[in-house]
Formats: structure tokens, C-alpha cells, sequence
């Protein structure tokens, strides 16, 4: 297979940009019939953005966090259905930089450069916790491994073509990462994804039956947080990336609304309802908001750049810090901005004709991912007593 384009910063910026114009035209139809965006996420591949952290001695293009955040915040405008897909992808190429060996990273890398996708079972449903996993790889034979295991919230994994499954190596071992292929024997992926937002994602469930795994196509994942790591931080600010492209679309339709559909309130005495005083205030208010969170947003994927520039204990965790800041800001962005487009804009649009609830329940959903309050406590630990975040892979 040909490698896809590698792309620079600006480049991938770039194309981010055309790409979310182009998705933003039929979002809302993806949305309401619930067709999968399969073209969409093909064309995304094709074009060299989802291997744009490909180390650079791999042939990528190893660009920075900053650049992958921005990608996904544009994406993410124009439907952050698309924009969600990829980030177990992306996920997955950190983990494989950090933990795969020479010759792992070589055939997966390679895989990655010619616009193939990983996907993602990490979530298990009826367990104790999100980080309760019971999936497990049994030993066959030396080198050999059986994965079973069962699998929901697999983001990415019925449009990939390799899929990373977290599971622990023997019935007491600690947690690895296999890499299967989507079409192996014993790999159902099941399209059963249900949710009032987000209704696009794929996100699904994934079905493991002994599934053959070879020693060269698993790699250790505990280990990761065992020493001072922006892994955690770096799936994070993927997700906040997310809500802050559903907070500024939320407020380019209701600006759009305003100016061309909504009625003037009589007490206003305008002739525009975009003129309403107190219309405009809202407007400023929910800016305020969103601009904020693209600010911490931006900031987050900075400090994770300077901390993978030098990794110790002190810069992981101003990356995390910044991260949960970034994450908090941008869901309550989101949630503001996709629920006073409705106030702002007034009766008709809770028309089912417009399709606008669609941006609350995409906010809804996705922000219920890490839960805020937590990114809050981090932050307040830290404030009071300069206790730093938990070393672990949801901070």
C-alpha cells in the first residue's frame, strides 16, 4: 500500500479546517438518520491527518500535541462525531510509542503511515469501575495467548482496521494491550451503540472468543504509570478538544439563527433580534465561555509538549493539572453554549426542522465521558495543599 501525505503543522491545521466545512454539511442529516460517517472517516485517513504522530524516525510527521488538539477542535466543529472516532486511534499510537518494541512499532507504525486505523475495547460494562477490567489473555503455548473478553463503549472499533484490546495477561497479571485485527477469528464488533448524542460514534461493543494473540502483538500498559507519563493527559485533552469544537458550533448556529430566523422580542423595540440588547448580552456571555476554554484548551496541549520535552514527576503533573482545567472549562462551555442557543434564539428553534439538539445532546453525552467535578478536585487539591493529580491514565 502507498503512504499517505506527511503533513506539516500548518498543513494538518489546514486541512483540519476543510474537512470540518465539509462534514458540517450533513451533520445534522448523519445525526437525525444515524448514518455512519464511513466515507467521511476513509477520507480522513486518505489524507495523512490520522498519522500525523507518527515518530519522525518511523516517517511520520511527529507533529505536536498542540497541532493534534487544534485538528481535533476543528474536526470537532464541524461534527464531533467524526472528531470523536479517531481518539482511541490516537491514543493507541502513544501507547505503542511508549511501549512497543522496535519491531512492533516498525509493522505498526507502518500500518498507521499507509491510512490504516486502530480502534479501540478497552470499557467493560457490569465491572466494579471504569478501571475494573476483566478481559483476559490466557497462555496457549510459548508465544501464544487466547484473548477473551467482552467489550462496550468501543469508539472507533466496527471502522478500524486493527483493534486495541485492554486485558490482563494471565487471570491475575497486570494489564496489556493486544493488537487484533478487526477481522480476526473470534472478533465481533457489534453496532449497538444507543446514546441520545453522539448518535454517529460507532460506539459500540466488541465480543472476544479466543481470540489468538502472538507474543509480538502484545504490549505491557501497566506499566505505563508506574513513572512520571503524559499518556493520561494526552487521551484528555483529545476529549476536550472534542467539547470545545461542539461549544463553538453550538454558538456559530445560534448566532446563525438569530441573524436569519428569530423574530425581535416587542420589548426590544428592534427590528432585528440580533439586535435585542439582552440577546446580545447572552452572546457575550456564552463567548466568554468558549473563548476561555479554547485558552485552557490550547494551554493544556502546550504543557504536555513541554512536559514530553523534559519528563519528570513536576511537569507530568502540571500537564495533567492543566489538562483537568482545560476539561472542566470546555464542558461547561459546551453545555452552556448547546443549551442557551435555545434561549438566545428564541421559540422556533426547538423546531425538530433545524436539528439544533442536536449540539446539547452531543454535549450531553461526551461530556459524561470523565466526569468534571473530579478534574475539579484535582485542581482544588492542588490549590490548597500542592497535592498533584493521581498518576493514572484519566488525568
Amino acid at each position: 500500500m502507498t503512504n499517505v501525505a506527511v503533513l506539516s503543522s500548518a498543513e494538518a491545521v489546514t486541512l483540519a479546517a476543510e474537512f470540518a466545512t465539509a462534514f458540517a454539511r450533513d451533520a445534522a442529516d448523519r445525526d437525525a438518520r444515524r448514518i455512519l460517517p464511513v466515507a467521511e472517516v476513509d477520507r480522513l485517513s486518505g489524507s495523512g491527518l490520522l498519522a500525523i504522530t507518527v515518530p519522525a524516525r518511523h516517517g511520520g510527521a511527529d507533529l505536536p500535541v498542540e497541532t493534534v488538539v487544534e485538528v481535533f477542535r476543528l474536526l470537532s466543529t464541524g461534527d464531533p462525531n467524526i472528531g470523536q472516532i479517531p481518539q482511541s486511534h490516537f491514543v493507541y499510537v502513544n501507547q505503542l510509542r511508549l511501549r512497543g518494541t522496535e519491531g512492533q512499532q516498525k509493522l505498526l507504525f507502518g500500518e498507521v503511515l499507509t491510512g490504516r486505523r486502530f480502534g479501540n475495547a478497552q470499557s467493560e460494562a457490569n465491572t466494579r469501575h471504569v478501571r475494573d477490567i476483566k478481559t483476559t489473555l490466557t497462555a496457549e503455548a510459548p508465544g501464544r495467548w487466547r484473548l477473551n473478553g467482552r467489550k462496550f463503549y468501543a469508539t472507533g472499533a466496527l471502522l478500524a482496521h486493527r483493534i486495541p484490546v485492554l486485558a490482563h495477561l494471565g487471570p491475575d497479571g497486570p494489564l496489556h494491550v493486544a493488537w487484533v485485527s478487526r477481522h480476526a477469528e473470534g472478533v465481533e464488533v457489534i453496532d449497538d451503540w444507543n446514546a441520545l448524542g453522539q448518535r454517529t460514534t460507532a460506539s459500540g461493543s466488541v465480543v472476544l472468543r479466543d481470540v489468538a494473540v502472538p507474543d509480538d502483538l502484545i504490549t505491557p500498559f501497566a506499566l505505563t504509570f508506574e513513572e512520571p507519563q503524559t499518556y493520561g493527559a494526552f487521551a484528555q485533552v483529545l476529549h476536550a478538544a472534542i467539547d470545545a469544537g461542539i461549544a463553538r458550533a453550538a454558538l456559530h448556529d445560534a448566532a446563525w439563527f438569530v441573524r436569519e430566523k428569530s423574530r425581535p422580542y416587542p420589548d426590544a423595540n428592534v427590528d432585528r433580534a440580533a439586535d435585542d440588547p439582552l440577546v446580545v448580552h447572552a452572546f457575550g456571555e456564552v463567548e466568554l465561555a468558549v473563548r476561555g476554554s479554547e485558552a485552557l484548551l490550547a494551554e493544556a496541549a502546550r504543557a504536555i509538549d513541554r512536559a514530553n520535552a523534559d519528563l519528570t514527576a513536576q511537569s507530568a503533573a502540571a500537564a495533567s493539572l492543566a489538562v483537568a482545567a482545560a476539561r472542566a472549562a470546555t464542558t461547561h462551555a459546551a453545555l452552556e453554549a448547546s443549551s442557551r442557543l435555545f434561549e438566545v434564539a428564541g421559540t422556533r428553534s426547538a423546531s425538530a426542522t433545524h436539528h439544533l439538539d442536536r449540539h446539547w445532546r452531543n454535549a450531553r453525552t461526551h461530556t459524561l465521558h470523565d466526569p468534571a467535578a473530579w478534574k475539579l478536585q484535582h485542581l482544588g487539591r492542588w490549590a490548597v495543599d500542592g497535592t498533584p493529580p493521581p498518576n493514572h491514565g484519566q488525568v
